[in-house]
């Protein structure tokens, strides 16, 4: 079991920065591969970003690459998003996500525990 809690979100213009922060309760952080999605508000939630257990492998979907950066840091069970040149349309709840996977996945039935997500929100 594990348990997962955002940070870091909050109000920020157009081409700014946030750091999002996960942490993670429980046993085995390490082996979890780790994903952040988003919901925009009358939308389905996507897939953002995902690291493998080892920080070795990450995804990122295309409205994301070159603006956001994933990583982990096991030794503080904890995974961020390092989000720059935000955008209005990033505007959404984001959440952390842990899968036993053992490889990068992209879909929301990968992964089996879910934070309760952390608001971001980009004016223009």
């Amino acid at each position: 079991q594990v348990q997962l809690v955002e940070s870091g979100g909050g109000l920020v213009q157009a081409g700014g920065s946030l750091r999002l922060s996960c942490a993670a309760s429980g046993r085995a952080f390490s082996s979890y591969t780790m994903g952040w999605f988003r919901q925009a508000p009358g939308k389905e939630r996507e897939f953002v970003a995902g690291i493998s257990w080892g920080g070795g492998s990450t995804s990122y979907a295309d409205s994301v690459k070159g603006r956001f950066t994933i990583s982990r840091d096991n030794a503080k069970n904890t995974v961020y998003l390092q989000m720059n040149s935000l955008k209005p349309e990033d505007t959404a709840v984001f959440y952390c996500a842990a899968s036993r996977t053992r490889v990068v996945v992209t879909t929301i039935a990968g992964y089996d525990y879910w934070g309760q997500g952390t608001q971001v929100t980009v004016s223009s």
